[in-house]
């Protein structure tokens, strides 16, 4: 079998991106927002239990579910990013900057707090590197659960992989 043109169907690249999010969430995400917060840069630690209104959802898990959501987003578009190493530095740039930007611009007004956060350098750094890890991260995961083989880190995601 040749794995490196492989064919994948969109409601199975839209289910994988989203089971990649989310795990990307609750490993890749999580684990920077530990290490900047032990640093003293990110305003909360990791693995927030806080319910969330309105369902009373733990935080975390509302926030890996909206980084699955976000996954299968990434996995329809990143099939346009470039190969070998620059797949990688576009996948952390779509994850810095799109989700960072959503959530300064419509979540944090939606919740009654700033634009922006009120522009807080820590606040800004840790929300573009969690997020911006999360990307590759969810790169990494949608690799795997695609089933394509390891082929270093300069393969790129996913070679010939192109929805059907």
């Amino acid at each position: 079998m040749d794995r490196s043109k492989i064919s994948i169907s969109y409601p199975r690249l839209i289910v994988l991106g989203f089971i990649a999010g989310f795990l990307a969430t609750v490993t890749f995400h999580q684990l920077v927002l530990g290490g900047l917060w032990l640093a003293g840069i990110a305003p909360s630690g990791p693995y927030a239990m806080t319910p969330r209104p309105p369902l009373g959802i733990p935080a975390v898990i509302s926030l890996a579910f909206w980084g699955g959501v976000w996954g299968s987003l990434f996995a329809l578009i990143q099939v346009a990013f470039p190969r070998r190493g620059n797949y990688w530095w576009t996948a952390f740039l779509f994850g810095a900057i799109i989700p960072s930007l959503v959530v300064f611009f419509v979540v944090l007004p939606l919740r009654g707090l700033p634009i922006g956060g009120g522009w807080q350098p820590p606040l800004l750094i840790t929300a573009f590197l969690i997020n911006g890890v999360w990307g590759v991260g969810t790169g990494l995961i949608l690799r795997l659960l695609a089933g394509i083989p390891h082929c270093g880190i300069n393969c790129g995601l996913p070679v010939g992989m192109e929805p059907t």
